[in-house]
């Protein structure tokens, strides 16, 4: 979510929490437009050709099969036919979990290519707009940005408002795999910021990435900046419901079963993006070790007990985030239930030092990021507690322990 003033924010929550049960009525009575049919997207075309695709005279494997299915298949062939298939299907092998992390890099660089030739067609299109216009150059730059050498991009569509991932780090080498998982507001244009860095995925990934790198340099570690789900525009019914975030949950645990070897991960989930992480919990694999949640509206769930698999649970919140201003409460479909950072829920609360507000828990040199850091190469013993009495250390071990004790 965004870092406005409080007053505002907090007005428009209240706002919201009184008028989403008259839109939720309205389009539960047919009061609301459905919209049409959607033009089939680029991603889907590129889908679509691949199911007819042949390689070697063999048909090729359903691209929903499961991530091992799909291993073992780019296994079986030689570097020229897979390189071959990332040109001809860029999109479908782009964002394939299952594919090899080197190919889909190198996919999602001729998607992206494409994508930029094709804003700009647009951009000198005389037909559009100038708003149409502006956002086609914001695009080719978002493009050029994400094409410069040494972007590793796993995943990208540019259908809608965006998606997009990107790994900081070898994926394919990494001991530990941290993702960051943003809130509302989070698109391919505000993907990587230019002015508030460390407010967009981009930023929040690479200072975690450093941040693990100064607290453990013997550990290989990998961060990716996942805004690979559609998230909520601002503050309106879709911030206030989980309809989103149960797309976004689906995809998580796919990119999370997908992921090289058996390397523990650990998920690092903002405002909106902790909704999505707390539907995800219920069915990640045991490989997450940790999911830390910081300025979370709530989790979809009363407590942290009732989070299956092993992983811990850790919680933070700055003392002038908006965001305690807004109810935890669930009631209808509005709302996303307890605070995490409440003694009642149970998780390990963290301090967030030196935040500042809603956007600042990845900004260097604070205690939030820092903690974060520390959870992601598995130095428990070392994070530093909300309260002075050490309690979110209680039962952990040394380093690189799993489980939730």
């Amino acid at each position: 979510m965004t870092s406005l003033d409080p007053s505002p924010q907090l007005n428009a929550w209240r706002a919201l929490l009184a008028l989403a049960v008259v839109f939720v009525m309205l389009a539960t009575t047919g009061w609301t437009a459905l919209r049409g049919q959607r033009e089939v997207t680029a991603l889907q075309a590129s889908v679509a050709a691949w199911e007819h695709g042949r390689v070697d005279g063999r048909r090729l494997p359903d691209p929903g099969a499961g991530p091992a299915r799909l291993a073992r298949f780019f296994a079986s062939l030689t570097a020229a036919q897979r390189a071959a298939l990332a040109r001809r299907y860029p999109l479908a092998v782009g964002n394939m979990n299952g594919a090899p992390v080197a190919l889909r890099y190198r996919a999602n660089r001729i998607a992206l290519g494409a994508a930029r030739r094709q804003e700009r067609r647009r951009l000198h299109d005389s037909r559009l707009s100038p708003a149409g216009q502006r956002e086609a150059a914001a695009r080719m730059h978002r493009y050029d940005a994400l094409l410069r050498p040494g972007r590793h991009v796993l995943a990208f569509d540019p259908a809608g408002s965006g998606r997009v991932a990107e790994v900081f780090g070898g994926l394919d080498r990494a001991e530990r795999v941290s993702v960051v998982v943003p809130g509302s507001d989070t698109d391919l244009l505000t993907f990587q910021r230019t002015e508030r860095v460390y407010s967009a995925p981009v930023g929040m990934a690479k200072a975690l990435y450093r941040a693990e790198r100064a607290v453990l340099p013997s550990t290989r570690t990998a961060v990716i900046a996942w805004a690979d789900y559609t998230a909520p525009s601002g503050l309106g019914v879709d911030a206030a419901t989980a309809t989103l975030a149960e797309d976004g949950a689906a995809r998580l645990d796919a990119l999370v079963r997908a992921l090289p070897g058996d390397t523990p991960v650990s998920l690092f989930c903002h405002s909106y993006g902790s909704v999505v992480c707390g539907l995800a919990a219920r069915a990640l694999p045991r490989r997450v070790t940790d999911v830390a949640v910081a300025g979370s509206p709530g989790m979809r769930v009363e407590s942290a007990s009732r989070l299956p698999g092993s992983a811990r649970v850790w919680a933070m919140r700055d003392a002038d985030d908006w965001i305690q201003d807004v109810p935890n409460l669930e009631w209808g479909g509005l709302g996303h239930g307890a605070d995490p950072v409440s003694a009642a829920f149970g998780a390990r609360v963290l301090s967030a030092r030196g935040a500042r507000g809603h956007s600042g828990y990845f900004v260097p040199g604070t205690e939030s990021l820092a903690n974060f850091a520390r959870i992601g190469v598995g130095a428990y013993r070392s994070v530093d507690c909300a309260d002075r009495n050490g309690s979110c250390l209680a039962g952990l071990s040394a380093v690189g322990t799993a489980g939730r004790a």
